[in-house]
């Protein structure tokens, strides 16, 4: 069984043998070289393999448990090892993703790691958070997470995939919950970004749709989720093929947690309020054409416009929190959520 390594440096050439063998039969790794590590969530690095013997990919993508607060949000969120145990299920994910080639997790030590396609080798260019994905690129992606809702639309989830639980969100967290908002939207005004507070919001309305979003997230026709499809966890390859990464937050839920939670994230504010309708339409559309007993236009746009509270609340406890995401990705995606909030929930 793979260990999970303490540290990178335990990443050795004998390590990553056993890490490739069921993806890549006869490939003995004999050097490794492990790039810049960056420290967010999790801890990630792209590692450069030489071989021995055999053949296997140049490079690959590693991630590994972060600091230990970071450890300790994952595991109240059910995130720790959500994604290990998906990769560990062999399930059909029929969207663009990177290729998962190992995952190990460690209880113990709330630790865990994965191994998986470097996109980057293959024309793949990871999402910038602040740099908005363009109409296609959205469009794309809205098709893919299609396909995926609708594999597993209304019926009971493999059972390999029995881990996979909806969002909860228990009335014990409201005050920490309501606390982390409140610093939230402090630093916001005390950075000068007063005009990303949308019109009559503070920390309970935002606690209370926040909450609130989570019992509808969780609501049928359920199906699989990714969860977290925000821009920065998704990549694009060459004619706007996008694909998603980071399935930590694997949910069982509504579809529309996926496709607002997206979309929004995605798109400048303008864009989004240019084409949000036709976007929503055309990932009724895929589902349609999957066999898929889609909700009307009417019903999932009420539902569409039901979403922004929840990314709204989520990066401003991400921006609360330090360490998680970069200042910058906090404003730019946290910008986009309270226009589109303006726009529906608070209109």
């Amino acid at each position: 069984m793979l260990r999970v390594p303490r540290s990178w440096s335990e990443l050795t050439p004998a390590w990553m043998t056993e890490a490739l063998a069921a993806a890549f039969a006869g490939a003995v790794v004999d050097a490794v070289e492990i790039g810049d590590v960056v420290d967010g969530t999790n801890s990630r690095a792209r590692i450069g393999l030489h071989y021995g013997s055999g053949r296997g990919p140049e490079r690959v993508f590693v991630k590994r448990e972060g600091r230990v607060l970071n450890r300790l949000a994952l595991t109240a969120l059910r995130a720790r090892e959500a994604e290990s145990r998906l990769v560990g299920s062999g399930v059909r994910l029929p969207l663009e993703h990177p290729a998962f080639y190992a995952a190990a997790v460690d209880r113990r030590r709330l630790a865990a790691v994965m191994v998986m396609e470097d996109v980057t080798l293959h024309g793949g260019r990871p999402s910038q958070a602040t740099v908005a994905l363009s109409v296609e690129q959205v469009r794309n992606g809205l098709i893919g997470l299609a396909g995926l809702h609708a594999t597993y639309w209304g019926r009971p989830l493999p059972d390999t995939l029995g881990f996979v639980q909806p969002w909860r969100l228990g009335s014990v967290w409201a005050p920490v919950s309501w606390a982390s908002l409140a610093r939230g939207l402090h630093l916001l005004r005390s950075g000068g970004h007063d005009r990303l507070i949308p019109a009559g919001v503070d920390a309970r309305v935002i606690e209370r749709g926040f909450r609130g979003w989570a019992t509808v997230a969780a609501a049928g026709p359920r199906t699989l989720l990714h969860g977290d499809p925000h821009i920065g966890n998704t990549y694009t390859r060459p004619a706007a093929v996008t694909g998603f990464y980071d399935w930590q937050l694997v949910r069982a839920g509504n579809w529309s947690h996926d496709v607002g939670y997206f979309l929004v994230s995605s798109l400048s504010p303008t864009d989004r309020r240019a084409h949000e309708r036709a976007l929503l339409a055309d990932y009724l559309a895929e589902l349609t054409q999957q066999g898929v007993g889609a909700p009307s236009f009417t019903e999932a746009w009420a539902q569409y416009r039901r979403t922004p509270v929840f990314g709204l609340g989520t990066w401003l406890h991400t921006l609360a929190g330090g360490g998680f995401q970069p200042v910058e990705v906090c404003l730019a995606t946290i910008e986009r959520f309270a226009a589109a909030y303006a726009d529906h929930e608070g209109a």
